[in-house]
């Protein structure tokens, strides 16, 4: 018996990843091993007539997952033509599906992949906005799509997880009224920074609220009154004269609010 085994060709629309694997999987269950060739992006007749063409002269088989129903068509022909094994993965599950969902398939190859990277593309920007929450990491401001500031309990950590989890790359930066800015902050697209305001009332209520679960009874500059009322003007007039947009996030679901911040940002962004 010849130790060169015919080759697998594996014929994909798309990047041939899933039909590999699986001839790999099945592979694993011999001892002795073939050849595998993935044939990606396979669009076109001329496309077939190629690879077909190639896996006569070799002597090999072809595993396909094509998902366009005419070019499975057109392999099973040329492959019979020429009297090579083909071996269709995908056909008779899309034609199994298509009674039981009762619709036509997209025929659109790589759909999957695409799928699974806008899932990475949205960890990778649930990861950023986790790295870059209140303040850290500030030399890697530039980074983000999306800068939130505000003064403490406007809600920046939780906008910014959330909005992160639609798929933005969020930092969030505190602001301090006695205390200048980083500097940073000045030098990004101004566009992509959104302060956050909010009702000095409701702001109060929050801190108090957070002095209790903390445990700390006295009153502070952190609650007094006239120093939040300061804060926030503050906060607002220093947002203004950089061209930072405001959000007020007074009595506002977060929902409302993303929707908010993102619609301001992407029409900054085309101006």
């Amino acid at each position: 018996m010849s130790s060169q085994l015919p080759t697998v060709f594996v014929v994909s629309g798309s990047t041939g990843a899933s039909g590999e694997l699986l001839v790999r999987t099945v592979l694993a269950q011999f001892h002795r091993t073939t050849p595998v060739l993935v044939v990606p992006h396979v669009r076109t007749l001329a496309d077939l007539e190629c690879v077909v063409g190639q896996a006569a002269s070799a002597g090999g088989a072809i595993i396909h997952t094509l998902v366009d129903t005419q070019l499975r068509h057109q392999l099973t022909e040329l492959a019979q033509a020429q009297h090579v094994p083909a071996i269709d993965l995908m056909g008779p599950l899309l034609d199994h599906l298509t009674v039981v969902l009762g619709e036509r398939p997209a025929e659109k190859p790589g759909l999957y992949r695409q799928q699974r990277e806008k899932y990475f593309e949205r960890i990778a920007a649930i990861e950023f906005s986790v790295a870059h929450d209140d303040g850290q990491r500030i030399d890697e401001l530039p980074q983000a799509e999306i800068v939130l500031v505000g003064v403490s309990r406007t809600g920046k950590t939780p906008l910014s997880m959330y909005l992160s989890v639609l798929g933005w790359k969020v930092a969030n930066v505190p602001l301090f009224a006695e205390l200048p800015p980083p500097p940073v902050l000045l030098d990004i697209d101004f566009h992509r920074v959104v302060g956050l305001t909010i009702e000095p009332g409701q702001l109060i209520a929050y801190r108090k609220w957070r002095q209790s679960r903390l445990g700390v009874g006295s009153a502070t500059p952190y609650t007094d009154p006239s120093h939040i009322y300061e804060e926030v003007e503050e906060v607002q007039r220093f947002c203004r004269k950089q061209g930072f947009a405001i959000v007020d996030v007074t009595d506002k679901p977060i929902e409302s609010s993303a929707d908010e911040v993102i619609t301001l940002v992407t029409q900054r962004l085309k101006t």
